[in-house]
């Protein structure tokens, strides 16, 4: 967090809190009232003051005004950040490295989710097709294009695929999208609780 944010939040501690006016869509974009972010100032002074209660609502510190995300799916999203030939590194769409995965989930519509120390989040689509090329079986061996393509349609259960990063395998399986939220304990459309102000 910024120190000019932890400034504002001792001077003025009790603004109310902005509901319903910043987006997360599912490629790590920022929207202020369905209106896309384009300055990429702005949008990393938000990933930088971006974080989350206890209670699992995600929000953005502006100043000492606390501003509460609607996330198109999850509160973060992955993109590959580089890529060796055995094991691709992940950054959130705020910048911060994220260590190696700790699980790997497929959804009905093919999208993939990833948790590590920071967090669940949603593999950026666009970095997808790539990701599919460290899919392996628990022994290691590659996946042929027809396997992947038999998994990505079929969903088969239980774990059909695993993510291979050198020497760790994770396991990729399966989940509903509606079941997200719940699983991993965030709000994806925080509200004011009856009575509270808001902005």
């Amino acid at each position: 967090m910024d120190e000019i944010v932890r400034r504002a939040m001792a001077k003025w501690p009790n603004v109310p809190n902005v509901y319903g006016w910043l987006h997360l869509d599912r490629r790590g974009n920022w929207a202020i009232k369905g209106e896309r972010l384009a300055n990429s100032a702005i949008a990393a002074f938000i990933g930088r003051n971006y974080g989350a209660e206890e209670s699992g609502r995600w929000f953005f510190q502006n100043g000492p005004q606390r501003v509460f995300v609607s996330l198109a799916y999850t509160p973060l999203v992955y993109r590959i950040s580089s890529a060796s030939a055995s094991q691709p590194k992940f950054q959130t769409h705020t910048g911060v490295e994220a260590s190696a995965p700790r699980g790997a989930w497929l959804d009905e519509t093919g999208a993939l989710l990833l948790q590590t120390e920071l967090g669940v989040g949603l593999i950026q689509d666009q970095d997808l097709p790539h990701l599919l090329g460290y899919w392996t079986t628990q022994d290691g061996r590659a996946l042929a294009d027809s396997e992947i393509e038999f998994i990505l349609h079929a969903r088969p259960t239980p774990t059909a695929a695993w993510l291979g990063l050198g020497a760790l395998r994770v396991p990729i399986g399966m989940i509903r999208s509606t079941a997200v939220a719940a699983r991993f304990g965030f709000d994806p459309d925080p509200r004011p609780a009856p009575g509270e102000p808001e902005c």
